[in-house]
């Protein structure tokens, strides 16, 4: 029996983003992402002006008159979701946790894709592949995928991108859309994604909050690594310290940011601070008209 108050955030959440997806992301959704190719539909009259290489000579010959074949988008197309529900998600300093972010996310898309009759899988992973719900294409499937992100307690005490991405290769045999959420706080993980971006179509939504590069004087406190379950004391009242621990977040962003133009990897930031829809309207119109 699933509690109330966890029923009353996923409406809450099914609200709000399908209104956005009626709105804003169903068409950008539907011009970015395209289906697997062109498929025969039918036959119809040549018109001046249809394109020659169309005719179909078959049936010209037998009706005596010109006809041209007509095709179709075979527009369905599955789509991945990869969520990072490792326990650095449960950070936040402003309006929500990096999780609950990462969950309304997931249902705008999964809302987009089943708008546009494609199929969405999940896959959540911490430092393993926690669970997996194969592609389906119907409302309460995506309600299920909500459910599952918002509230799925991580067994796992760590990130491994890695063992995510190669679950992902093993369980996707055709090409894929596929959008990876996470901080990305995690390393040794690029070879599996190159292996992945190369296969599928990727694009990965990265996480952040603005305390992450930005600390706050706090003076001396008791910090729990919420990816090793560690504590530590931090002294947050030297602006120095603070300086050289902000330093060193931006060189590992820095680092990030060159791997991912260098692997032409795609990536949309967005943070618990702001609202999410500019940044992902702004990379599906870029998108369009790159492709």
């Amino acid at each position: 029996m699933i509690p109330k108050e966890i029923l009353k955030k996923v409406r809450h959440i099914e609200i709000r983003t399908k209104g956005l997806v009626n709105d804003l992301f169903g068409g950008e959704y539907h011009s970015v992402f395209k289906g697997r190719g062109m498929t025969f539909s039918e036959v119809r009259e040549y018109v001046p002006g249809d394109d020659i290489r169309l005719i179909d000579w078959n049936v010209t010959a037998r009706s005596n008159a010109p006809f041209v074949k007509i095709f179709e988008e075979e527009r369905e197309l599955t789509v991945y979701l990869m969520v990072d529900v490792s326990r650095s998600g449960h950070f936040g300093t402003v309006d929500q946790f990096k999780s609950e972010l990462a969950a309304e996310i997931a249902a705008v898309l999964g809302f987009s894709a089943i708008k546009n009759q494609d199929k969405v899988g999940l896959i959540l992973f911490s430092d393993h592949v926690e669970k997996y719900i194969a592609p389906k294409k119907d409302k309460s499937h995506i309600l299920r995928v909500v459910r599952e992100v918002l509230f799925h307690e991580p067994e796992g005490t760590g990130t491994s991108l890695q063992s995510g991405l190669d679950f992902l290769m093993n369980v996707a045999k055709r090409k894929a859309v596929v959008f990876l959420i996470s901080d990305f706080l995690d390393d040794g993980y690029w070879k599996s994604l190159k292996l992945a971006n190369r296969k599928h179509d990727m694009i990965g939504i990265r996480i952040g909050d603005p305390a992450e590069e930005h600390l706050p004087d706090l003076g001396l406190i008791k910090v729990n690594d919420p990816e090793t379950g560690e504590q530590f004391w931090a002294d947050m009242s030297s602006e120095n310290d603070r300086k050289d621990l902000s330093h060193s977040i931006k060189e590992k962003w820095d680092h990030f940011d060159n791997e991912c133009g260098r692997s032409r990897f795609d990536v949309i930031n967005v943070g618990t601070d702001k609202d999410y829809v500019e940044p992902l309207m702004t990379y599906f119109r870029r998108r369009e008209k790159r492709y």
